[in-house]
């Protein structure tokens, strides 16, 4: 039975361990559950973790791990090395979650602990230690030694352990993580998370969130891929080696083999290939061979840019303009808040959007797992990337930290370059963290993220203090749109004619529901009206909804939209104003209905560049 109101675990050292113990694992009970909750088990996430840089001989470190909280980061100076952590925790997740069995909060100082063996048949290779993403400062040690050291939440990072394994039984891995979220002075990339929640602002996540992993791969090897495959089946490529000089690289593609050479760019063309399109989400998968390294990888031929149609500046996709469409998506989870229960769980999102008739998403302010860019790919859903902003209370970065957001902005763009479906970048949202006091930043960043990738779209400024750079004249206003319109409220900029005209965000209506569907913490529901716009009944939602996105195709048919995102795919938290509740149990919108009206956006965007635009 579901508690009547949720009581956090403090983040102490058990007493247990005192008597030299560690309590055992257990999902806790969270606010919320999903359908997914409980068939999570003890070995979660056992998919490779990196799908277009797949390599065979590997194995997966998920699971039971120990923890406990540790009080600062003094506490790197005697490490427990062979010493019982008080608690086992599930690996992935965020330790305020109840799938962690932990569902603490502010862990600001963390240790995790594991083991692992090694192959005997890897001996002779690289051992490398794989990490997909842990919040936010993890320090790793293996057999007592530190072996490697990552800032920054959402991305991965590999460490070379050769020479800190042993091939000869059990290996003793230490990670420290500091996440400090957003308590004093800390001003990080951190999106939607928050030590103190409040109705748009949730429960962080902190910890070993993304999948751990080890592999063996030659002394030089692949570290990265950068694939580019256009409309016109020309395939550009950089093969990244460890050693960073020049070897032979081969990719076989399509039935044909291509040769190159790695660290540096090569292109080669595949005739008349089956392109990428959220209709068509054709993919070709193709290996890489550099000596004697070999990498699985995937990829999609498109080609995306902007261009003027009709006297409208539009998004472009394959040489014909797209209008695109889609949510906003959070990726929060009840059971797991950043982590998914399962591939299952997060791909069921996904699905509903397509059901829906969407054709893309924005991934709102996080960084997703490979996986979720993977299935966008085979779904055929366009992606909107946030860049994780900065605390959105006002407090803005010194020159160490713009200078570190910058950094990690530039991470994001290479580590995700290489994926079809995402069509389009964004730097700031709403000013959260944006320098706007006689300096705009967002000029560099865009020629920044532009030369990193030239191949995609830049929506500089989503929302507010739009200073004229990127490609998006992007407007947001809850509930009723204004895209690209003469008309825009006082927190956004009048419509420039010369960038595609988008609405970033709106609708956001909600629908309260019943307490089995909702985050059941007495804050959170203190809050729920909050919500942009209450409707009483799902009848009356409905009838919003639709008239809202008849609005919009209206605003498409007589001005300059092109695109827009509702808000929202799910609930989260004291939000109701998803199109599925947070618990994922509940569909709010008329499938039929949204799928007819999401048709007439499309028709009217094709019909006003086509010259057909009705009269009034």
């Amino acid at each position: 039975m579901r508690p009547e109101k949720l009581l956090f675990v403090p983040l102490l050292a058990s007493a247990a361990l005192a008597w030299n113990t560690t309590t055992k694992y257990a999902v806790k009970e969270p606010p919320l559950t999903t359908d997914w909750t409980y068939k999570v088990g003890t070995n979660p996430w056992t998919e490779y973790p990196r799908p277009q840089l797949e390599r065979s001989d590997w194995q997966n470190l998920n699971g039971i791990w120990t923890y406990q909280n540790a009080s600062s980061i003094n506490d790197t100076d005697s490490p427990p090395f062979g010493k019982p952590l008080a608690n086992e925790v599930l690996v992935p997740s965020c330790l305020e979650s109840g799938l962690s069995g932990i569902q603490g909060r502010d862990a600001l100082y963390s240790w995790f602990s594991t083991s692992f063996t090694v192959p005997s048949s890897w001996s002779g290779r690289q051992i490398l230690l794989n990490f997909a993403a842990v919040d936010y400062e993890a320090t790793v040690y293996i057999n007592g030694n530190q072996v490697g050291f990552n800032r920054g939440g959402y991305f991965r990072f590999t460490i070379d352990a050769t020479e800190h394994v042993s091939f000869n039984g059990a290996n003793e891995m230490l990670v420290f993580v500091h996440d400090p979220v957003d308590s004093e002075g800390s001003v990080i990339p951190i999106g939607k998370q928050t030590l103190r929640p409040s109705h748009i602002f949730y429960t962080p996540c902190s910890g070993i969130w993304q999948s751990v992993w080890i592999e063996a791969a030659p002394e030089n090897h692949i570290t990265q891929l950068d694939v580019d495959a256009n409309m016109d089946g020309q395939v550009n490529v950089t093969v990244h080696s460890s050693s960073g000089t020049s070897v032979p690289v081969e990719i076989n593609l399509d039935g044909s083999s291509h040769t190159g050479s790695s660290d540096a760019p090569f292109q080669f063309t595949i005739d008349s290939p089956n392109l990428w399109s959220p209709g068509s989400p054709t993919l070709y998968n193709f290996t890489v061979k550099l000596g004697d390294d070999e990498v699985k990888s995937y990829t999609g031929f498109r080609t995306i840019a902007k261009a003027e149609v009709g006297g409208i500046v539009s998004p472009i996709l394959n040489g014909e303009p797209v209008f695109m469409f889609g949510t906003l998506d959070q990726g929060f989870w009840p059971d797991g808040i950043y982590t998914p229960p399962s591939r299952e769980a997060m791909v069921y999102d996904l699905q509903v959007l397509k059901k829906l008739n969407f054709n893309m998403v924005r991934k709102h302010i996080k960084v997703e797992t490979a996986l979720f860019y993977q299935a966008c790919d085979r779904l055929g859903l366009l992606v909107i990337q946030d860049m994780p902003s900065l605390r959105a209370d006002g407090v803005l970065p010194d020159d160490a930290q713009q200078a570190e957001f910058t950094r990690q902005l530039e991470v994001l763009i290479n580590q995700h370059k290489s994926y079809p479906s995402i069509a389009t970048w964004v730097i700031y949202n709403e000013g959260w963290g944006q320098l706007r006091d006689g300096v705009y930043p967002e000029f560099g960043l865009t020629e920044l993220v532009r030369s990193i990738d030239p191949t995609r779209l830049i929506d500089s400024t989503t929302g507010w203090y739009d200073h004229g750079a990127g490609d998006f004249s992007d407007n947001h206003h809850y509930a009723n749109p204004q895209c690209g319109t003469p008309f825009y409220s006082i927190q956004s900029s009048p419509f420039d004619p010369t960038r595609i005209g988008f609405q970033g965000e709106f609708g956001g209506i909600g629908q309260n529901v019943s307490i089995e569907h909702l985050w059941n913490v007495q804050q959170a529901i203190d809050t729920i009206n909050q919500t942009y716009e209450i409707d009483q009944t799902l009848d009356a939602w409905r009838y919003r909804g639709h008239s809202l996105l008849n609005e919009l195709r209206e605003q498409t048919e007589k001005y300059s939209c092109g695109g827009g995102v509702w808000t929202q795919t799910t609930d989260v938290e004291g939000e109701v104003n998803g199109l599925l509740t947070y618990d994922r149990r509940i569909l709010r919108p008329d499938v039929e209905m949204w799928s007819k009206d999401l048709q007439a956006l499309y028709d009217a965007a094709a019909g006003r560049m086509n010259g057909s635009v009705p009269t009034y």
